[in-house]
This record gives C-alpha cells, structure tokens and sequence, in this order.
C-alpha cells in the first residue's frame, strides 16, 4: 500500500493484526511521503513483529515501515519502527539490546523457551544464589552461541524453524554474540526459577543462553518469560503500548536516535553538492580519525544523510535524503 493520495477523505478501519484477539480502531489521514522518524512501540505478547508493522503502515498510510530487531510473539518490550527515510538509517544505531527475563531450571524442549515440546524433565540441582551468581558470570564476554533449532536463522537457504518443524535434525553452526552485562535479580530456589537483567549484542538469544546455562549445571533449562528493555538506544520509558498509537503520534526525531555520532552542518552551497552525491572536502573542525560514520546536517540544521570518512579526510555519501538526479 503507498502513501494515501492529497485530498483524500480520512478513513476508519479496524486492525486485527494481533493474535491475542484485539481489535484496533485506527483512523488513517494522509502522511507526507517525507515523514522520516521512529515509532517505539511496547509491544503485547502474542503480536508478532510484522504485525506491529503492518499496524503503523495502516495507520500512517504510509508502506515504508521496517522494525529494529525481530522479537518473538511471546516476547514483550520496546520494537523500534522506522519510518519513512528512517529505515535507511536502521543499519547505524547501536545494536545492543537489553532485557529482563525469567529462566526455569530442570526442563528441556525444541524451542529452548516453555512455548515448546518438552523434551526431558530433570531435577535442578540445590543451589546458593552467589553459586548460581558464579556460573552467570562465566557466560558474560564476547562468545559463540549456537541458535535455536526453531529460530529464523537460514540453513542452506530455508528458516531453521521451517525445517525443524518438519522434523528435520538441525545442527546450527554458532555465532559470536557479546554479553556486555549478566545479573541475576531474583532466585526462587524452591520453584528452580530465577530472573535475570542482560545487556547483549544484536544477535544474541536469550533462548540459547537458557538452553545454555542448564547444559552448564546438568539439568535443562527454558526461558519462561522474556522482556525487552531497550534496543537500537531506545529504552522502555520511550516506548508507547500498541493499542495507545495514533496517527497523531509523533515520530521521534532521526537525530535523538543516531546518538552522539560526530556531525557536519553543511552551508547552502555544500548542500547542493550533497544532494548530487558529491564528497565534502575536510574542514579541519573535528578529528574523524576512527570514525565510522559522521551526521550531515542541513543547512536549517535537520538531518540530510550520513557519510563516511575516508583516509583523505573527506566525507563520502552513504545515505542521501535529499538526493537529486
């Protein structure tokens, strides 16, 4: 569906994007096809990502919409939304994501979280919480992580999850993943329940760490529960419930999300060269050396696109807004 054409008449339409059985009342106006920016959703359990998706392109009548990181139907907490131009800038956010969740001890299954078959139930051992504290901490660095069987990673082309649920036995190759934090904040002993606060790199399943943990202490374990806390550098506080969105919302500004990356406001002149895609000359203001990519500003001082230095010192377009020709 494209941008809704000038002059059209507002519409009403429900949105059952959902499967937990909601219904959305959205009324759609048009939205100017420059609208560039981010929607943080707090996304419900039982909704997928691409349900999310397809809710806000309905809602802002717009189809360019794309989501900073996959999380599973069961899983709940901030799905950042790009939208418009934003979806090119998706690749240059900070891909840390953090989240909150609970692991329960003693059981396996195909899914490595509570949703799947169980495969074996086996006793947890007795343990101290400065024990169970000593073996999260061996988990924490930069280390391979084998994904899930039943996880969207590709195996000679096709979803695992597609394969495995077909009873196919999968042996997915693992991946290095960084765990930058690793805390535990609740241990329910009796119930072999504990919760956990992690801070980890894209990439990185909270699922495998689990399935991983239980290996570890010889008895199994699932993620029970799973919340995601922040992701792409936006945070729950930032994050607005689905059924609250509206096509009044408004979109967070590109530049809030790029963080404190080096900038360049260019002057009229500059601008013009820009937009035909030509590389800035170095002005001496900044040293760039190590930096990966630098902010170019408009004139009026909003976002025009990102560029990457080279060993000249100049600035070589990578995403043009604003591009001519």
């Amino acid at each position: 569906m494209g941008d809704q054409p000038p002059g059209r008449k507002p519409q009403s339409t429900n949105l059952e994007g959902c499967n937990h059985g909601k219904t959305y009342l959205i009324r759609l106006r048009p939205t100017p096809a420059s609208s560039c920016g981010f929607l943080v959703i707090d996304k419900p359990a039982g909704c997928t990502s691409h349900d999310c998706v397809a809710i806000a392109r309905r809602m802002l009548a717009i189809r360019r919409v794309g989501h900073g990181g996959t999380l599973d139907p069961a899983v709940t907490g901030v799905l950042p939304l790009a939208v418009g131009p934003a979806t090119r800038l998706l690749p240059y956010l900070d891909g840390t994501k953090a989240y909150v969740g609970w692991i329960q001890l003693g059981v396996s299954t195909n899914s490595d979280d509570l949703s799947g078959e169980l495969i074996q139930q086996t006793p947890w051992p007795k343990l101290e919480r400065a024990a169970l504290e000593d073996v999260l901490l061996k988990f924490c660095g930069e280390q391979p992580q084998r994904p899930p069987n039943i996880s969207a990673v590709h195996v000679d082309g096709e979803r695992a999850y597609k394969r495995a649920r077909r009873g196919e036995q999968l042996e997915i190759a693992p991946r290095m993943v960084c765990i930058h934090h690793l805390q535990l904040i609740d241990w329910q002993a009796a119930e072999g329940r504990f919760a956990i606060e992690i801070r980890c790199s894209a990439g990185t399943y909270v699922r495998s760490l689990a399935r991983d943990i239980g290996a570890m202490l010889g008895c199994g374990a699932a993620l029970a529960e799973l919340r995601r806390t922040g992701a792409l550098g936006f945070e729950l506080h930032q994050a607005i419930p689905l059924n609250q969105l509206t096509p009044q919302t408004p979109l967070v500004d590109p530049l809030i999300a790029l963080g404190q990356k080096p900038r360049r406001q260019l002057s009229h002149q500059e601008w013009q060269g820009w937009c035909r895609g030509q590389r800035l000359q170095p002005t001496g203001a900044a040293d760039l050396n190590g930096t990966e990519v630098v902010i170019i500003l408009r004139p009026d001082g909003s976002l025009a696109g990102l560029a990457h230095p080279t060993s000249s010192g100049e600035l070589q377009p990578r995403v043009v807004f604003d591009a001519a020709g």
